[in-house]
């Protein structure tokens, strides 16, 4: 990127020299003068549109994480499936843009909540909140989305440290499918009516012998085999 290429108005070229300098520094500092430099403005402008350099890296990182968020709309009508598709999506904008990443999630002071990311803790409370009032959530939504977030950040920044074209993704979609598989109960079974008429009469059945045992002619041993029957009749139709 050169200074000609880094078009439009102050703000925008010094948000662009931002990021590019921070991608490129790997974590490493990037002055002032270097980001204005790049931006073709001087020092007061950045002071001007930011208020100091830390306002503009704080900027940079909230357009970063405005475009992970305009990319994580829902998809669907399945909650469960757009949670799924959200852990993907967070891991994808962690590789594109590990410099971003780490801004957004290394940056941690204990007792302060980044008011960035809260953002995304929202939506997803809100996702997991319509999957608890569906009878599917093991735990609370709070107690699901602590765990779902800390599953999730931790695994993209594993991939982000590899080294480069190492990362694998199989690893993260293994851990994806085990988190929701032990935050969140299976979809109940839908049953066709063939199916249905057969649970109904075998708890027709299973309610008349509870009812009578004594008529039926069978043992007690008999009696307890019968309803272990039915109970997986019933189950498995």
């Amino acid at each position: 990127m050169t200074k000609k290429s880094v078009a439009g108005n102050a703000r925008d070229r010094l948000l662009k020299a931002a990021a590019q300098l921070l991608d490129e520094a790997k974590g490493k500092p990037v002055s002032t003068r270097a980001v204005c430099d790049l931006a073709g403005v001087q020092a007061p402008t950045l002071y001007h549109h930011f208020g100091s350099k830390q306002g503009l890296f704080d900027a940079v990182v909230e357009y970063g994480f405005g475009q992970y968020i305009r990319g994580t709309n829902r998809r669907g009508d399945d909650p469960v499936d757009d949670l799924r598709h959200g852990w993907d999506d967070h891991v994808r904008y962690g590789l594109d843009n590990p410099s971003f990443y780490v801004l957004l999630y290394g940056r941690i002071a204990p007792g302060e909540q980044c008011a960035v990311t809260s953002v995304a803790a929202a939506k997803l409370l809100e996702l997991l909140t319509e999957i608890a009032q569906h009878g599917r959530l093991r735990v609370t939504p709070a107690v699901a989305a602590g765990q779902f977030v800390a599953a999730n950040i931790g695994m993209t920044l594993h991939l982000i440290a590899q080294p480069e074209g190492r990362a694998d993704l199989s690893l993260s979609r293994e851990l994806r499918d085990n988190v929701i598989a032990g935050l969140i109960r299976p979809a109940p079974t839908v049953r066709s009516e063939a199916s249905r008429e057969v649970v109904e009469k075998a708890d027709a059945l299973a309610r008349a012998l509870d009812a009578d045992a004594g008529r039926s002619g069978l043992s007690a041993g008999e009696l307890l085999l019968m309803r272990e029957w039915l109970d997986k009749l019933a189950a498995a139709t």
